[in-house]
C-alpha cells in the first residue's frame, strides 16, 4: 500500500478549515497532518511535520501570503503550495506563482475543484482556477521573466503526435482527457509530455501555454483547466 500524501492547512477561518478537511477526507490517498490559523504557527508545523502539500490562504493575520510561500520553500523545495484564497486579482495570482506556488484556487470553487487541484499539484503540475485562468495566462504572456525563445525549429523538433499533445496540454486538458480524446493510454500521454518539455526546454504547463500562445497555436481566451 502506497504512502498517503501528507497535507497541512494554513487558514485563519476555522469553519473553512473544517470544510477543507471534509472534502479531503473523501479521498483515502490524502491525510491532514496539521492545521494552523496563522503563518508563524503554520511555518513551525511545516518544519516539524514536513508535509507534501500546503494549502495556503493568502490573507493571514501575521504574515503576508507571498512572503510565506517563500518561507515554506526555504524549509524544503519539495513541498508543494496550493493557494486557496478569496483574492481573485490577477496581479496577485501571478505574483503567487512567481513566488513559488504551484496552484491557485478561488475559495468559491473549492468544493468542486479542490481535489483536482491537489492531484495536479502533487504530480508537479501547475493548477489554476478556471474562473481566472485565461486572464492569468494573458498576464503571464506579457511577463519579461523567463522569456521563451520561440522559433520554428524548436517546434519542428516535435513529432506530429507530440505537436498534437502539446496543443491539448496548452489548452488545459488533463492527462486523462487527452488520453480519451486521442485513444491512447494516460502513460503514453505522460511520456509525450515529458518529451515535449525536454525538446522545447520548458518546465511547466504555464510556460508551455505561453509558448503555444506566442506561436499562435491556441486561443488563450478559450483556455480552461
Amino acid at each position: 500500500m502506497s504512502r498517503k500524501q501528507r497535507i497541512l492547512i494554513i487558514d485563519d477561518h476555522p469553519l473553512f478549515r473544517e470544510g477543507i478537511k471534509t472534502i479531503i477526507g473523501q479521498n483515502p490517498k490524502y491525510e491532514i497532518v496539521g492545521e494552523s490559523g496563522t503563518g508563524h504557527k503554520g511555518l513551525q508545523l511545516i518544519k516539524e511535520l514536513k508535509p507534501d502539500l500546503v494549502l495556503l490562504d493568502m490573507a493571514l493575520p501575521d504574515i503576508k501570503g507571498l512572503v510565506l510561500i517563500g518561507d515554506i520553500l526555504k524549509v524544503s523545495s519539495k513541498i508543494r503550495v496550493l493557494v486557496v484564497s478569496m483574492h481573485s486579482k490577477i496581479d496577485y495570482i501571478v505574483k503567487s506563482f512567481q513566488s513559488g506556488a504551484m496552484g491557485y484556487l478561488i475559495k468559491d470553487s473549492a468544493a468542486d475543484k479542490l481535489l483536482e487541484g491537489i492531484e495536479y499539484v502533487l504530480r508537479g503540475h501547475y493548477f489554476m482556477d478556471t474562473s481566472v485562468s485565461h486572464k492569468v495566462i494573458n498576464k503571464l504572456i506579457g511577463l519579461p521573466e523567463k522569456q521563451i525563445a520561440v522559433t520554428g525549429s524548436t517546434y519542428d523538433l516535435l513529432t506530429a503526435r507530440e505537436q498534437e499533445v502539446m496543443i491539448l496540454l496548452a489548452e488545459g486538458l488533463s492527462t486523462s482527457r487527452i488520453a480519451d480524446k486521442l485513444c491512447i493510454s494516460p502513460k503514453t500521454v505522460e511520456n509525450h509530455r515529458h518529451n515535449i518539455m525536454r525538446k522545447l526546454e520548458v518546465h511547466s504547463i504555464v510556460e508551455l501555454t505561453r509558448y503555444a500562445a506566442k506561436l499562435g497555436l491556441i486561443d488563450i481566451e478559450l483556455w480552461k483547466e
